[in-house]
């Protein structure tokens, strides 16, 4: 009997939650408006509008296809997650053709149909990234591209997109071509937004006479570790200990309001990291 641990599952069901809001997105939000922004996502609007087969199939079928072609040129790199999070999308947006129909645009504002698809497709895609499984599609090409023409993957990504944005120009008109394009370049920037939101955090660098109630504090209400520093004031010669933690960005806040009350007189200085992994915090 296979046993599945309870991160294994909790994996999952965020992949499944993040797919959920991509074929929410893309299904309500770019299907009907025929917003193709680039990606799996945007060749299968396009596609609909010359095969009589669902979207969803379109999705799937054009998924299965990459990942063939993926497991010929570059091997066995494509992970089960990967691989279910194409299922769920698939899905979920053949349920919401069977059950919940799109018949019209949710709202008359195409732009806002827009916003509203990229946001919600880039909520679900940063959860996905988050939990190391990706959506397939053009980062199959971009793989291929990088490994045979030694072109970096955003380029490749770029060149896969750019190719289905060209085809919503020939197939919808300039109009909403150009609207497609500026979904694929808004896309871009809002995930990012969305995938730093997850990862980033604040490393806090506290100077102050009071560091043994500092460390304290950042132990037994943060649960946080620290590193202590011995340093020397470059002016008075004198000895200082340096109190370095990790924090979140709502940890961080409780911190600085603390350390006003422990230390008025307190030095700090922070900075945004980017990724941080190790114990208490994301794993390799």
């Amino acid at each position: 009997m296979i046993k599945i641990s309870k991160q294994t599952l909790k994996e999952y069901l965020f992949i499944a939650v993040g797919s959920f809001f991509v074929s929410v997105g893309v299904y309500y939000f770019m299907v009907p408006e025929n917003l193709a922004t680039g990606g799996v996502s945007g060749l299968s609007i396009v596609l609909s509008n010359y095969l009589n087969i669902p979207i969803s199939i379109i999705n799937f079928s054009l998924n299965l296809i990459l990942f063939i072609i993926g497991f010929i040129f570059l091997g066995k790199e494509f992970g089960g997650k990967t691989i279910f999070s194409v299922i769920f999308i698939s899905f979920f947006m053949y349920l919401m053709e069977a059950f919940f129909p799109v018949s019209a645009p949710v709202t008359d504002e195409i732009l806002l149909n827009l916003i509203c698809g990229i946001v919600l497709s880039a909520i679900g895609l940063s959860i996905v990234f988050n939990h190391n499984a990706s959506t397939g599609g053009t980062d199959i090409i971009a793989k291929i591209l990088n490994k045979y023409f030694n072109m970096d993957m955003g380029k490749g990504l770029m060149a896969a997109d750019v190719i289905v944005v060209a085809f919503a120009f020939l197939t919808y008109g300039v109009q909403t071509g150009i609207v497609g394009a500026f979904g694929w370049f808004l896309n871009g920037v809002v995930l990012n937004y969305f995938l730093d939101g997850f990862s980033v955090k604040n490393e806090v660098v506290i100077i102050s006479k009071k560091h043994d109630e500092i460390k304290k504090y950042i132990f037994d209400k943060l649960d946080r570790g620290v590193t202590l520093y011995k340093a020397e004031g470059g002016y008075t010669n004198e000895e200082k200990d340096i109190v370095v933690t990790i924090l979140d960005r709502k940890e961080y806040y409780i911190l600085k309001k603390q350390l006003k009350i422990i230390d008025p007189d307190v030095f700090v200085t922070v900075r945004t990291v980017q990724e941080v992994y190790g114990f208490g915090f994301s794993k390799f």
